[in-house]
């Protein structure tokens, strides 16, 4: 049995949807306050829950970085272990230096909430494994800065060493603006492809009754 711990801040909100797909997949899960000093012993995943920690205040992620826990994540992350964050678990991420680039605002200034399609760029990683190339998968976002950024050398990178892990695209598999992201990305990885992020929620599309299932996939490959 995986155990996966699952860090919570103030205005996390998505903290008992991410237990509750974990626990469906027969893991154990654990919550993992924000002031805590170190990861629970045997810790096999740690995801970074969406939601808007600290209120999004100064932007995205970046009072969270400071967190007590943050200290205990970089240092697992450094030594191997595997680190998930959605949404704002990507925002902290980036923010904390664990992935490349930076979200920014919406294009269109607004907040988007909905299902999307997204095209699989690459499945050579542990995330992925359990989708084929070019797979398309319906997940649902809601976020106001998923707008990926990236100068044009740091993505040449990204492709150079297959980080771009999914694009947003039309049910057909042809690459679609939504946010404004840098070649509509809508999630990376590190080079050492042991550290995961992505701005749509896999968490949230577990059951059919939900709209999709597109989710156990994405997530089983991590356990597996």
């Amino acid at each position: 049995m995986k155990n996966i711990a699952i860090l919570q801040f103030p205005g996390t909100n998505c903290d008992l949807d991410t237990v509750y797909a974990f626990d469906k997949l027969g893991c154990k899960t654990h919550i993992v306050w924000h002031k805590e000093t170190s990861l629970p012993k045997d810790t096999d995943l740690v995801v970074i829950a969406g939601g808007f920690s600290y209120g999004d205040y100064l932007r995205s992620g970046a009072i969270a970085k400071f967190s007590p826990i943050m200290k205990g994540v970089v240092e697992y992350a450094n030594s191997g272990g595997k680190v998930l964050g959605i949404c704002n678990g990507f925002q902290i991420l980036t923010e904390v230096g664990l992935l490349e680039g930076a979200l920014k605002r919406n294009i269109n200034l607004h907040f988007i909430s909905k299902f999307q399609t997204l095209k699989v760029v690459n499945n050579r990683n542990e995330f992925l494994q359990k989708c084929e190339k070019d797979e398309v998968l319906n997940i649902p976002i809601a976020h106001a800065d998923g707008n990926y950024y990236i100068d044009e050398d740091g993505y040449r990178e990204l492709e150079k060493n297959g980080q771009i892990l999914v694009q947003y695209c039309n049910p057909r598999g042809e690459r679609e603006v939504v946010n404004g992201s840098v070649n509509s990305i809508a999630g990376i990885c590190n080079k050492e492809k042991n550290v995961f992020g992505l701005m749509p929620h896999p968490e949230r599309a577990m059951e059919m009754v939900l709209g999709s299932k597109d989710g156990v996939k994405m997530l089983e490959g991590l356990i597996a």
